[in-house]
């Protein structure tokens, strides 16, 4: 499982420095973007096992920068997780499950993260 790509697509630095010290510290090889634009540009380059993409992005937010990676032949295979600070009803969890291949609420437990993370790249759940 070491050395799997992972993208973290997020506006909030210290978000990014959490997810990609806890990512890090556990083998895999860990990048980001802080744009929705940018997120796809580089999912296309880097081609990762997974994208953590925020919902919120400003700009193109992340249910739109997903949907463009699952419109594209190249990177539509790659797992989408979104990540969300919002409590979510059902009408958004189910919109979320339409759209990702999974979400995680923000902020979520550092303790779980990593085993959520090698779930979510070995089934796509």
């Amino acid at each position: 499982m070491t050395e799997a790509k992972i993208l973290v697509v997020d506006d909030n630095p210290l978000n990014i420095e959490l997810v990609s010290d806890l990512l890090d510290a556990n083998g895999f090889r860990v990048y980001s973007a802080q744009s929705g634009e940018e997120g796809i540009r580089m999912a296309r380059e880097l081609l990762p096992q997974l994208v953590l993409m925020d919902v919120s992005l400003p700009g193109m937010d992340g249910v739109s920068a997903t949907k463009e990676l699952k419109a594209d032949p190249v990177t539509r295979s790659i797992k989408v997780v979104g990540l969300t600070a919002h409590a979510l009803k059902d009408e958004e969890t189910s919109a979320l499950n339409k759209y990702f291949d999974g979400y995680l609420s923000k902020p979520f437990n550092t303790r779980t993260f990593i085993d959520t993370i090698k779930r979510l790249i070995e089934t796509g759940k």
